[in-house]
Formats: C-alpha cells, sequence, structure tokens
C-alpha cells in the first residue's frame, strides 16, 4: 500500500470514529497533519483531514482547540494553493483571532482566505451588534469583490449587508440590496431562500413563500421555520407535505394567532398573542420589526373605525374602545390627522 493510500485508508478510519471515539479521530488527524506531504496526492489527503479536524472541534464547541488549530496550521498552509485555504476561515472562533489571522493572510497575501475571514468578521460584528465596523469593512469588501468578480463570496456580503441595514433600521436600503442581489445572474441556492425571506414584506407572495420554505426544508436547514413565520400565509404554507412536522410547534402557533387577530382586525387580540407568544415571536428581529408595523397598522384601523360614524368625539370614549392610554391615543391621532389619514382637529375643552 501507497503512502497516500495509507493517508486515505487512515482519513475513513477517522471519519468512523468521530461519532462513536472523537478524542481517537482527533489523533488520528493530528497525524497525518505530521510532517511534509511529498506529493499532491498525500497533500489533498492533509488539507481533508485538517479541514475535517476543524470541523469536529466546531462541532463539540472546542473553541481553544479552534484557536490553537488555526494559529498551528498556518505553516501548513503556506504551502497549500491560496484558493483552498479560504475554506479554512469557518473553523476561527472569535474576534481575537480574526483579527489576527486576517493580518497573517494580508501579509501572506492569501487574497481569497483574507477575503474569506473578513467576510466572517463582518458575522462577527453583527453578532455584536457593531454595525458601524461591519459596514465600513462590507464597503472595502465589495469595492474589491467586485473588482475581482467573485461572484460566491460577492453574494455573501451582499446578504450580511441587508443583515447590518436591517440592524440599523434602513429597511428601504436593506431590501433594495436584496432586491438587486437576486435578480443578478448568479446568486447560489443556498443564498436565495434567505434573500426572498429578507426582501419580501412581512405578508409576502405566497409561491415566493412556498419556493423558499420547499428550498430549506429539502436541505433541513433550520431557518425552514422562519419561512413558516408569515401570518397570512402559514395556514397555506403548512399544506406543504414538509411542513407537518412544523404544525404543533408554538412558533407556527403564534403565527395563527398573529394572523387571526390581523384577520379580525382586533387589538386586543394581537395583543394578548404577543403577550402569550412573548418568546417565539420576540427572537427574531425581522419578525419584530414587522409586529411593531403590524401594531401601529391595528391601531390605526382601530381609531379609525372608532371616530369614522361621529362628527365629534371625546379621546376618553376613544381611549376606552382600543383598550390604550389617552396619551397614546391622542399621539397617534396626531400623526394621523398630520399624514392625512383622515381630516380633523383637535380641540380642548373649557369650562364654561
Amino acid at each position: 500500500m501507497s503512502s497516500s493510500e495509507a493517508m486515505e485508508a487512515k482519513i475513513t478510519e477517522a471519519d468512523k470514529l468521530v461519532k462513536s471515539n472523537p478524542q481517537q479521530a482527533e489523533q488520528v488527524y493530528k497525524s497525518l497533519l505530521e510532517g511534509k506531504a511529498a506529493n499532491d496526492d498525500q497533500l489533498r489527503h492533509q488539507e481533508s483531514a485538517l479541514v475535517k479536524l476543524g470541523q469536529l472541534y466546531q462541532d463539540s464547541n472546542n473553541a481553544q482547540g479552534l484557536a490553537e488549530l488555526v494559529t498551528t496550521s498556518r505553516a501548513f498552509m503556506s504551502s497549500t494553493a491560496k484558493a483552498k485555504t479560504a475554506k479554512l476561515s469557518k473553523f476561527i472562533p472569535s474576534l481575537p483571532e480574526f483579527i489576527e489571522n486576517i493580518a497573517w493572510a494580508r501579509a501572506e497575501r492569501r487574497v481569497f482566505l483574507r477575503q474569506n475571514l473578513e467576510a466572517r468578521l463582518v458575522g462577527v460584528y453583527l453578532d455584536g451588534e457593531k454595525y458601524r465596523p461591519a459596514l465600513a469593512l462590507i464597503e472595502s469588501l465589495l469595492t474589491e469583490l467586485r473588482r475581482l468578480d467573485d461572484k460566491l463570496v460577492l453574494a455573501e456580503v451582499h446578504l450580511l449587508e441587508s443583515r447590518v441595514f436591517r440592524g440599523i433600521g434602513n429597511m428601504p436600503k436593506r431590501t433594495d440590496v436584496c432586491t438587486r442581489r437576486r435578480k443578478r445572474n448568479y446568486c447560489p441556492p443556498t443564498f436565495k431562500p434567505n434573500l426572498t425571506y429578507r426582501v419580501e414584506s412581512y405578508m409576502p407572495r405566497r409561491r415566493l413563500q412556498d419556493c423558499t420554505f420547499e428550498n430549506l426544508s429539502s436541505r433541513d436547514d433550520p431557518k425552514a421555520l422562519t419561512a413558516l413565520k408569515q401570518p397570512e400565509d402559514v395556514t397555506s404554507l403548512l399544506s406543504i407535505k414538509l411542513a407537518l412536522k412544523f404544525a404543533q410547534l408554538r412558533d407556527v402557533e403564534s403565527m395563527r394567532a398573529v394572523a387571526l387577530a390581523h384577520q379580525n382586525r382586533n387589538l386586543a387580540e394581537f395583543e394578548a398573542a404577543l403577550r402569550d407568544y412573548k418568546q417565539e415571536l420576540s427572537l427574531d428581529p425581522t419578525i419584530r420589526s414587522h409586529l411593531a408595523a403590524l401594531y401601529d397598522t391595528l391601531l390605526e384601523q382601530n381609531l379609525l373605525r372608532l371616530i369614522e360614524p361621529y362628527a365629534c368625539v371625546q379621546l376618553e370614549h376613544i381611549a376606552q374602545g382600543v383598550g390604550q392610554s389617552r396619551a397614546t391615543v391622542e399621539k397617534k391621532l396626531s400623526q394621523m390627522i398630520s399624514t392625512r389619514s383622515f381630516t380633523a382637529c383637535s380641540t380642548k375643552e373649557t369650562a364654561g
């Protein structure tokens, strides 16, 4: 048996041990990384062992092992094709390691690795809600990626850009980024569902949502449940065979409750749904922002329903009718008058 065949056999052995004995699998992968590859086949097996070892550390939440792996593997990466080292960026666990390894990649002129590291760093900034440095890094990356025409990383950075705009509350720009990206000649299939989910309003066209959910669910993507969180479409989406396993989850029940309140134009039912399903409805920032807009719409509809039959009405009566404080009702009515949702004026009673 040649040395290359022996290495391949060891990788197969380690793959089988990953679930039953991860410690032994780790030792096998490490043994494959010892020494310098004599030919291309051995180098390819070492690349595979390095990536699989990183995946093992990631699956076992071994942050220290990941950090050490990335640092100690630099010498190996220096002898590897520059484009191939980019895949290793997904195993870097924290901000200090990102910054340190980006500096190393820049010094070594590892363009593909640096770009992937910077794209991942944007994700780290987003998780920490550091939108300003994330946006600055995105602008730098987009300029470079457009020049290099790296379509895959460009699509990923556009998706990150849409998340930044959502985080800072600039919804028009977020929608514009997603729409332009989705209409490009090339968009990876794995990105399309995320772009569809972000570009559509909270009550999107059913066919797009069907495609989004089916795409995610067929790949067992955890985001499939997110695609079901569409109040007006949740009933029709649940008719899809792939959706049956989600039917009894509280996340889906919360959408049914919101949909019913919206259908009945009942603000009290909507507030009850927000209370009963507080955890399910507050975790997703996209849902949270749209629920705020939906609440505002329902309040406006309820106010119009109460005041339209009258020529003159007291604020206390309206506040009691919608179950809100007088200050909230007065503020909303003033806003509606200024936006010409209806024609009216507010006067104060004086003692006669």
